[in-house]
């Protein structure tokens, strides 16, 4: 008898391989690949794509090459019934009428279990293409630090919705479980384009469903960097009790990397803009003590949370904080994220970033009374192309206009000019042509 994938057997032979140089390749025993290709057993799922590059074809060809053909089926059903080889096949010969309304329903079971076979084995992706999503998803979250996000927003709106189709086509758990992922980093880039357009309740749907799908995946790690997002969300809302605990929810997840770094840091800042000076000034010392723990290295761009920001979100929450030895601490942490991101490649500068603290330090000299100072890095942050202005830098510097509006100051020329400065330059539109990620 002819073995039952033939096809099989010819394209192990066409690529060279002998029973025992594949199954050596494949670390099985040489009578398994001899069961596979007798029919006698099947591939498991998680094998296939080692099994697949080694006969040097795709995971669906490979599945097309496995599949039985229902003579082979019958002719070894029949040997297996317990009968002896010399017998009829007809089962009017051999057979009461009982006894073929079983082996008819044995016949209908075995072709039910071919098909659900077929059904399980096939897949819409294979490996290769996993990791061409995850390379495009990683190029995507390290562009987006430094590139105007008009240019990238539908390439990630375009693969977003490509993995959304995948998904709902068939592929194997472990191959459903990468894509989930893949899905919900997808979201999570699409959720900050949102946020720094200042559509927040688009933000907060798109961060549902990166939540969503990192549950699905099962990965802690996107868990708790949705919640991070989800914090920002919530902060730039004003809803700063629902920013602490959204930062605080997302730690049981922190398994690693930067992220504790993060939601410490956005619980910071958040419970300084809540008055919470004791959670402000603990978060801030937890979250440096969680950076010099760091030892996993993260996604790049928008998924790790660099040494600089982390200065950044700390010269915010001390400013909130208020008092002259925090006002002090804030002007420090302000100018050292400032001299961080200049130190630091083109490519990993964030104008975002940087305006902000320029912002902070502004703020900080305005309270001491240094007006030079107000005007050197307000000037910083006026000079910026006004693409460049996210919804979040725009808040900012509405914010710092009221205060210049203060009666306090109505008596220094230089303010004033200030004043008139900043209003003009938020009559301007911005976020024309997104370019960094909500700082």
């Amino acid at each position: 008898m002819s073995p039952k994938r033939q096809k099989f057997v010819q394209r192990r032979e066409a690529v060279g391989h002998t029973q025992e140089s594949l199954a050596e390749a494949l670390h099985v025993d040489r009578t398994t690949v001899g069961r596979w290709e007798t029919g006698r057993s099947t591939p498991q799922p998680w094998i296939r794509p080692k099994l697949a590059r080694e006969m040097r074809i795709s995971v669906d060809q490979l599945n097309s090459l496995l599949l039985v053909q229902p003579e082979a089926f019958e002719a070894v059903t029949f040997a297996r019934s317990g009968r002896t080889a010399g017998l009829s096949r007809e089962p009017d010969r051999c057979l009461n009428v009982a006894d073929s309304a079983v082996v008819a329903a044995v016949k209908a079971d075995a072709e039910e279990s071919a098909v659900f076979l077929r059904c399980v084995s096939t897949s819409n992706v294979d490996d290769v293409l996993l990791e061409q999503v995850d390379a495009d998803i990683a190029r995507l979250a390290a562009d987006y630090v430094s590139s105007p996000v008009a240019e990238l927003v539908h390439e990630i709106g375009a693969l977003r919705r490509a993995v959304f189709e995948l998904l709902r086509g068939r592929q194997h758990p472990y191959q459903a479980l990468h894509l989930y992922l893949q899905a919900g980093r997808l979201c999570g880039l699409a959720t900050h384009a949102a946020l720094d357009l200042g559509q927040y309740a688009a933000a907060a749907t798109l961060s549902r469903t990166a939540w969503r799908c990192a549950e699905s995946a099962g990965h802690n790690g996107l868990r708790a960097w949705i919640r991070s997002v989800q914090s920002l969300i919530a902060y730039w809302q004003q809803d700063y009790r629902t920013a602490v605990e959204a930062a605080r929810s997302g730690l049981p997840f922190a398994e690693g990397g930067t992220i504790a770094a993060r939601l410490l840091s956005l619980e910071a800042r958040a419970a300084a803009a809540l008055g919470d000076v004791d959670s402000a000034s603990r978060a801030v010392e937890d979250a440096a003590a969680a950076r010099s723990a760091v030892s996993v290295v993260d996604l790049p761009g928008v998924f790790t949370f660099p040494e600089a920001k982390q200065w950044a979100y700390a010269g915010t929450a001390l400013l909130a904080m208020g008092g002259r030895v925090h006002l002090g601490r804030a002007v420090e942490a302000s100018s050292t994220a400032i001299a961080l991101y200049k130190a630091g490649p083109q490519n990993e500068q964030s104008s975002g970033d940087l305006m902000a603290a320029c912002l902070d330090l502004a703020n900080a000299h305005l309270a001491q009374g240094e007006f030079d100072g107000v005007k050197e890095k307000l000037t910083v942050v006026l000079d910026a192309a006004a693409e460049r202005r996210t919804a979040s830098i725009s808040a900012r510097l509405l914010a710092l206009n009221a205060r210049l509006a203060e009666p306090v100051y109505a008596g220094s020329p230089l303010i004033l000019s200030l004043r008139e400065n900043v209003t003009e330059a938020c009559s301007r539109p911005a976020l024309t042509s997104l370019s960094e990620p909500a700082t």
